[in-house]
């Protein structure tokens, strides 16, 4: 199964498709097939006493046709698919769903060689597993810029075993790009706790307690069709995934974990040009503790926001959060203040999507309520899988075995003053850290012996000066903006 969407979505890109707008009309034919068996087994179910469920058969208005007249009706069923849905998972698949496979010969083969041809519903593991693969080269694809909504699939793993979700939490991604760690947190709750919880409340689960929100259609797309094949939503219960930009308001309800991996960059409502001081005050919401034209900060702030008393949290940033002045630094000093910040795990280059991206998972409580003046973090451990180690998503892979220390030196589930430093995972005292300038929190030390005379590849090193010169000359530009806005 995983190579046949493989090959036919190679030959979609050698029609001049890119690779996510191929598996994009791949997702489309697939949710069609499956909806038209998941009705037949209906219809097998009612019997002959029983009239046929009214909805159209759009799968086999498609098989039925052939030449231009086939291109014609998929067009015709997407278009109404696209504007007469009712806000349900499968509706957020169809959501503004276009043809772009115009070549009637292709798209015959798409129609009944590859999908009428077999049952797709067979098994939603093997499914949800060829639907991952397909996902997962789509983001690798660079010159798409899509990997941004890609987290790998062994990072999120770690981090959900880290964390131990329970049936009881509810879930939140405000930045859920394919829904990755919504899976991951179902798939651990589903080995750990299935056995012993009743159908009501994994069904409350999986249609309440959990839900994410992504900026861009197509991407919610993705996210709806990988939640549907991964037999984690139901065709027509109410859509998980909410489209917009979450940044926009404070959240509407708060959630006792959030996961998270938001775009890094500026915010895209925010111009470019002179800034004052003023006008970025304006662009704060009520609830955040500063404006800022960085979608990394807001999104952080929005983490902290959306969490719930006595709720836990772990986020994506990248290295500049640890340590840029300005509003990254009154957010981190905030976060340490009025939160228990008690890992980072400093992740290694080429695991992102783009090369030279350098990032972070900030794990953080959120107490049940502040008692007193004195800051909620104590502690802060860091693990530093950076030093030495170099990834690329094309050829070297981050691998689940590459984060089992990370994860054992974690303690999940025991008490934190359990843990015992490594010579990769070290504590340091929060008072150290707000007492430094700028309290910066990119937290180092050597894992070499001193004088041993190693020195990354010279490749490695002209990635990270090319980073921070990129940074230094963001917030030099940043600085200027302000100047000449407070000058006018």
């Amino acid at each position: 199964m995983t190579e046949l969407l493989m090959n036919y979505c190679t030959v979609l890109c050698d029609r001049g498709l890119s690779t996510v707008e191929a598996v994009e009309q791949l997702t489309y034919l697939l949710m069609l097939k499956l909806e038209d068996e998941s009705l037949s087994w209906q219809r097998e179910l009612a019997g002959e006493s029983q009239p046929a469920p009214p909805e159209p058969d759009w799968w086999g208005s498609l098989t039925g046709q052939e030449g231009d007249s086939l291109v014609a009706q998929f067009s015709e069923v997407l278009a109404h698919r696209s504007h007469h849905g009712t806000g349900t998972m499968l509706d957020g698949v169809f959501a503004g769903a276009q043809n772009h496979i115009h070549d009637a010969g292709l798209l015959r083969r798409l129609v009944h060689d590859l999908f009428h041809a077999a049952t797709w519903s067979e098994g939603t593991d093997v499914l949800g597993e060829a639907y991952d693969a397909l996902l997962e080269r789509a983001m690798n694809d660079v010159r798409s810029g899509a990997g941004q909504y890609f987290t790998p699939r062994p990072l999120i793993d770690a981090i959900v075993k880290a964390i131990q979700p329970e049936l009881t939490d509810t879930i939140a991604d405000p930045a859920c790009g394919t829904g990755g760690f919504l899976i991951g947190v179902h798939d651990y709750l589903a080995q750990t706790q299935l056995a012993r919880a009743t159908p009501d409340e994994w069904a409350r689960f999986r249609t309440l307690q959990m839900w994410g929100h992504e900026l861009v259609a197509h991407t919610a797309q993705l996210a709806s069709a990988n939640l549907l094949l991964h037999g984690i939503a139901s065709a027509g219960q109410p859509a998980l995934i909410k489209v917009g930009d979450a940044l926009a308001q404070p959240p509407d309800r708060q959630a006792s974990l959030v996961l998270a991996h938001p775009p890094f960059g500026r915010h895209a409502a925010v111009p470019v040009g002179p800034l004052s001081t003023a006008r970025r005050d304006a662009l704060a919401r009520a609830d955040f503790v500063t404006g800022s034209i960085d979608k990394q900060v807001n999104f952080l702030q929005h983490v902290m926001s959306l969490t719930a008393r006595s709720g836990r949290a772990a986020v994506v940033v990248p290295d500049s959060i640890l340590f840029a002045t300005g509003a990254a630094e009154t957010v981190r000093r905030h976060l340490l203040e009025h939160f228990d910040v008690h890992t980072v795990l400093r992740l290694p280059v080429g695991i992102l999507y783009s090369v030279g991206i350098t990032a972070n998972v900030v794990f953080f409580d959120r107490p049940s309520r502040r008692t007193d003046d004195r800051p909620q973090t104590t502690k802060i451990w860091v693990y530093d899988l950076r030093s030495g180690r170099q990834f690329a998503p094309n050829h070297d892979p981050l691998l689940r075995s590459d984060l089992d220390d990370f994860v054992s030196a974690y303690l999940p589930g025991r008490q934190r003053t359990d843990r015992v430093e490594t010579n990769h995972f070290r504590c340091f005292d929060i008072q150290d850290v707000l007492d430094q300038d700028q309290a910066r929190l990119d937290l180092t030390w050597s894992l070499e012996p001193i004088d041993a005379g190693r020195l990354a590849p010279p490749g490695e090193i002209a990635r990270e000066v090319v980073h921070d010169l990129r940074l230094a000359l963001e917030e030099f530009e940043e600085l200027a903006a302000e100047l000449h806005g407070e000058s006018d």
